[in-house]
């Protein structure tokens, strides 16, 4: 008759130390044995300043990353994009401003092209006389042409393609981490984390599984952002468009 599943289990453990103990097994699979009791939980023997470094360092290091930013303008209207950027510094990017539209980016060749519907192109040229821009309107709507770093929603997308900026402001601030639960993002096992950059304070998820990267990054204090970087070192291809 085999004992329950339990008691074997717990018999297998104590075993295992005696024999660690008794027949000299070696320090090496003796610490193995122990430091599997010791550390159920994910990092258990790191800091959560060492987690977020760990972490940062993980994140940079992937060749090509997916972005998905969450954020709100300074009157208040929702901000989304949607980001993909690599390495070499090759991006595109799809900027919904809400009510101000929606521009497309793409960064290749050190060279940035946008793609404005109407409302965007509207906003972009807010002040200029109506003449001027239902010309600029009927001309551009819907057609690439190469950016204007002048016009701040440009600029605006174009910074959500820094991968190290948007990870430098966690970097500044990690002495103050500290371990949280265990969460999932998306189907990803993770890691809480959370600290304060002077009045402000941030949240994270670092993967437990696999690679440790940051997958959650959240700025509660002021201006809200999230942040979401998902499939990791998975190539895409930039096509410079037609101007």
């Amino acid at each position: 008759m085999r004992p329950p599943a339990g008691i074997a289990a717990t018999a297998l453990r104590t075993t295992t130390a005696s024999l660690c103990v008794v027949t000299a097994l070696g320090l090496s699979a003796c610490d193995t044995v122990f430091a599997q009791q010791r550390d159920p939980a994910p990092f258990a023997r790191l800091s959560g300043p060492e987690v977020v470094n760990k972490a940062l360092a993980a994140t940079r290091a992937a060749k090509a990353v997916r972005i998905t930013v969450r954020t709100k303008s300074p009157d208040g209207a929702p901000v989304q994009a949607y980001v993909a950027t690599d390495i070499r510094g090759e991006c595109t990017v799809t900027l919904s401003m809400g009510a101000a539209g929606t521009m497309e980016l793409v960064r290749t060749g050190g060279t940035a092209y946008t793609r404005s519907d109407e409302a965007m192109l509207r906003a972009v040229d807010a002040g200029r006389s109506r003449t001027t821009v239902d010309t600029e309107v009927k001309k551009l709507t819907g057609r690439w042409m190469k950016a204007r770093p002048s016009d701040r929603y440009t600029a605006e997308a174009l910074s959500y393609c820094d991968r190290k900026g948007l990870l430098d402001r966690l970097a500044g601030s990690g002495a103050t981490a500290r371990k949280g639960r265990t969460t999932t993002v998306g189907s990803t096992p993770a890691l809480s984390l959370t600290g304060t950059a002077g009045r402000e304070t941030w949240t994270a998820a670092v993967a437990t599984e696999g690679r440790p990267h940051i997958l959650r990054l959240g700025f509660s204090t002021g201006t809200p952002l999230t942040v979401e970087f998902s499939e990791f070192d998975k190539p895409f291809t930039v096509k410079r468009p037609a101007v």
